[in-house]
């Protein structure tokens, strides 16, 4: 390792504990890398510039995080929680099973932890905390947790992250994500019966027959979505990117012109919140292959690689490595972050012991994900927190069940590969 590379390093995390913005730090220290090692600062534009305009697939990144958006302003969250709420609110702690329900099916059209939680997920907390008089640390806990699901269902923004780094095909890796999603949704879902009878949370009340047709009725039309958008993309009619902008334009439609839910100033401030949560996504993704440049110059990916081999460890041993090191770099780093960095580090490792890129990816996405609800820095809980003025120390009380019961689901998909790889090779991935 050079002195330019401990000297990115040095920068790096400096900025990092001086609260500097991520994307900024890792600018910076790829600055700094290319001054010590004395070489062209121009290569700055060429190596940030050139990949950015390169990766087709990176436009796939604004239109989910778009259609996202308008779904949540549109009123859809709501429709989708109504239906839901016939199909599973009876049982006991039903308002809580609602909510994961909700999550699995959001899921399927958003790609964002982020999104579902301040979507449906606010919707939930709602409701469980006024109708089903949970305690606010458990109503957050539960939804927290589910909303974890939403980028390992495809669509998912992790996962454009994941491919755009590795190579895999981004169709296997939404289709290697819908088992281990609704897996792990159910899974919560399970837990949450548990939590409920020794919690004693109420049971929902029943719904007329009228009432469970209106409520269904009214989220059929939202959840064509997942079909035209899955569909296409399996289908061969669009590509990932071009489903992502499909989505966006669906969530419009459905918006303005079927609900009339959204009005001028509401699209304004929807493509407003969506070109800025945008701009931070690719100044993170500049600054990463920056930092990609530096790691490769080193050949430090290589030199990981070789030191893999030579210890003879086998798949599963690097698995666990990895699985223990992303679960605990996760609570205190950033998804995208993780993504960026590490996953071009490890893949030549990956591929030296053989393990599938569309399994290791979803492995990663899934573990990338629990850190978003582990203390002490999962950002789920300080966005719930923030929006719901529940203070993180309840919401941790109540969320390790549901913290458990994710590593254990991460440990099943890690050791179970025919889980991820069964629907990408039924559908003709190799």
């Amino acid at each position: 390792m050079s002195l330019a590379f401990l000297a990115l390093l040095a920068v790096l995390l400096g900025l990092a504990v001086a609260r500097v913005p991520i994307p900024f730090a890792m600018l910076s220290a790829g600055f700094v890398y290319l001054a010590v090692s004395g070489q062209d600062l121009g290569l700055v534009t060429d190596q940030v510039m050139n990949s950015l305009f390169n990766n087709y697939v990176l436009l796939a990144i604004p239109m989910f995080v778009l259609a996202a958006n308008v779904m949540n302003a549109g009123t859809i969250s709501e429709r989708l929680w109504r239906a839901a709420d016939t199909l599973v609110g009876r049982a006991r702690g039903g308002l809580g099973h609602v909510a994961i329900l909700v999550s699995m099916v959001f899921s399927s059209m958003s790609g964002s932890a982020v999104a579902d939680a301040a979507g449906p997920g606010l919707v939930s907390i709602r409701m469980m905390q006024e109708v089903g008089g949970y305690r606010g640390g458990l109503a957050v806990a539960i939804t927290a947790a589910a909303a974890v699901i939403a980028p390992i269902i495809p669509p998912s923004i992790p996962m454009v992250l994941y491919a755009l780094n590795s190579g895999a095909s981004v169709g296997a890796l939404f289709l290697g994500g819908v088992v281990p999603g609704l897996f792990i949704g159910v899974s919560l879902m399970a837990t949450l019966a548990l939590v409920a009878r020794r919690a004693g949370l109420p049971a929902g009340s029943r719904r007329s027959a009228a009432e469970t047709r209106a409520a269904l009725g009214g989220a059929l039309v939202p959840l064509s979505l997942p079909a035209i958008l899955l569909g296409g993309i399996w289908s061969g009619i669009f590509t990932p990117t071009e489903a992502a902008a499909v989505a966006a334009l669906w969530a419009f439609f459905l918006a303005i012109v079927v609900y009339r839910a959204l009005t001028p100033l509401g699209v304004w401030r929807v493509l407003r919140d969506s070109m800025t949560s945008s701009v931070v996504v690719m100044l993170l993704i500049a600054g990463a292959f920056l930092i990609n440049y530096a790691v490769t110059a080193e050949r430090l990916d290589r030199g990981l690689a070789d030191l893999v081999t030579g210890a003879d460890l086998s798949a599963w041993q690097f698995l666990a490595i990895v699985n223990v090191l992303f679960l605990l770099l996760g609570c205190i780093i950033d998804t995208g972050t993780l993504l960026l960095v590490l996953v071009p580090l490890l893949m030549p490792t990956v591929h030296a012991l053989g393990i599938d890129p569309v399994h290791f990816g979803v492995v990663i996405t899934v573990n990338i994900m629990i850190g978003l609800v582990t203390p002490p820095f999962g950002l789920l809980l300080f966005v719930l927190g923030r929006l719901t003025h529940v203070g993180v120390g309840a919401v941790v009380r109540d969320l390790w069940p549901f913290v458990l019961t994710l590593i254990g689901c991460l440990v099943v998909l890690t050791y179970v590969p025919a889980m991820v790889l069964a629907l990408p090779r039924a559908f003709g991935f190799d």
